[in-house]
């Protein structure tokens, strides 16, 4: 058999092994039935309540936007691990401009303040030809600096002061409009109040029944009109990226930006647009917060402008795959902050469930590329593939041990929850993923590659 015909049959049976949409449907339904199961089994009502879903989704947005800005960025070959300082950045001129005119002003000015920090990434990387890194480092300190000087210089002088500010926050910021379903999750209709009918379904923990309406009433009921923004912002990107010219080219940029020079691409322009819409959705994310928090604060973003970089890489610089990540970082994030010890007890056995799904796959992903491959690197892919079954299932049984013998997680160990799960997100997504070819190289018109 020729070494074409082989390499066929390899792509063949990958090809067997990637997912499509009605998968990626089928396998959210298993895993709201596995989750609905466990809390039954463990009593953890918290698991899947609307009020869970809710802090989820409030917490995930942040990190999906900073995220989305990092997958715009990189898309076009430029690497912006300063998407914190730019949040940091949106934080600080969103409250300025949110305790005087609103929130809105607080969302517009906010992203101003991001695109602020994105153009100086831009020219430090673009224009100049500064290693990516170096320059995303440089604005995340300058960002910090810079609203730490500034908060004490505007918020604790004059006017600001008299209305609350100190150096290290801001005046009161009025909340975004939210959103309630009437109906459905009890919203109003003028000042009539309506029934609430998938809260009275939740009260009752029936077996999954109580969990899809604890989950669609945590969508539908209280949302900032900013998460609606948000979630709108996952197909129109899609779109715009992926079905439109203009991101075509910015794509193409990321790609090989010599071939799209030569086809007539302005590689600079795009850049600098894509870097440019990729700061100004990181300071979208910090306005979102001051919205959520109602003022700024000295370090309200938390680090959440590099978990959002995990939730991009976990995505594999899709917007759909970044919004699962988010969504997954904001639930464990959910749990921490609700307290959420025996909910996460449950969330342990579930867990361990995965794992066992996960080794299966592996095992089943080795076995049927392990009669077709030829070379040492895929042979290398099948022994990790084993490698990986492995660990999964040893993973699996410490888990499941842990559940039968503990009956609730140490809160030390549920505030740990976001941060390991980034590492065993990154770690088990790390052989699927394929970043933009030209994603951290630098770029000069008219040299040759």
């Amino acid at each position: 058999m020729s070494t074409a015909t082989v390499a066929e049959k390899v792509s063949g049976a990958r090809a067997k092994l990637n997912l499509r949409w009605p998968h990626y449907l089928l396998i959210a339904g298993a895993l709201l039935v596995l989750l609905s199961a466990v809390r039954v089994l463990d009593g953890a009502n918290d698991v899947t309540s609307s009020g869970t879903v809710s802090a989820a989704l409030r917490l995930a947005v942040p990190i999906f936007l900073a995220g989305l800005g990092g997958l715009w960025a990189e898309r076009s070959g430029v690497v912006n691990i300063g998407l914190e300082g730019m949040m940091i950045l949106g934080t600080w001129t969103g409250a300025w401009a949110g305790y005087q005119w609103g929130p809105w002003a607080c969302a517009l000015v906010g992203i101003l303040g991001g695109m602020l920090g994105g153009l100086v990434h831009a020219i430090a990387t673009v224009t100049f030809g500064v290693d990516h890194i170096v320059s995303g480092v440089a604005i995340n300190i300058l960002g910090l600096g810079l609203t730490q000087f500034l908060a004490g210089l505007v918020f604790n002088t004059g006017h600001a002061k008299a209305l609350g500010g100190g150096p290290r926050q801001s005046p009161p910021v009025d909340a975004m409009p939210t959103l309630t379903v009437p109906f459905l999750s009890g919203g109003k209709i003028g000042s009539w109040q309506s029934p609430d009918w998938l809260g009275s379904l939740e009260k009752h923990h029936w077996f999954l029944l109580s969990d899809v309406a604890g989950v669609v009433r945590g969508v539908t009921s209280g949302m900032s009109v900013l998460t609606l923004i948000a979630v709108l912002l996952v197909p129109a990107t899609f779109f715009v990226l992926w079905r439109t010219p203009f991101g075509l080219r910015v794509r193409s940029c990321g790609e090989d930006p010599y071939a799209a020079e030569s086809l007539g691409v302005n590689v600079y322009r795009m850049k600098y647009a894509a870097v440019l819409i990729s700061g100004g959705c990181a300071g979208l994310a910090g306005a979102f917060m001051v919205t959520v928090s109602s003022l700024y604060q000295d370090g309200q973003t938390g680090g959440r402008g590099y978990i959002g970089l995990a939730a991009m890489i976990f995505g594999n610089w899709r917007p759909v795959g970044l919004a699962s990540g988010s969504l997954l970082f904001g639930y464990t994030d959910a749990m921490n902050v609700r307290g959420g010890g025996d909910s996460a007890h449950a969330l342990l056995l579930f867990v361990a469930v995965i794992f066992v799904a996960v080794a299966g796959w592996q095992m089943v992903r080795g076995s049927r590329l392990r009669p077709l491959v030829t070379t040492d690197l895929e042979r290398r892919t099948v022994r990790g593939a084993y490698v990986a079954s492995g660990v999964a299932i040893v993973a699996a049984a410490a888990l499941a041990v842990w559940f039968v013998l503990s009956k609730t997680v140490p809160g030390e160990l549920v505030s740990t929850i976001p941060y390991v799960t980034t590492l065993l997100v990154l770690a088990l997504a790390s052989q699927r993923l394929r970043m933009p070819a030209a994603d951290g190289l630098i770029y000069r018109r008219g040299e040759a590659r």
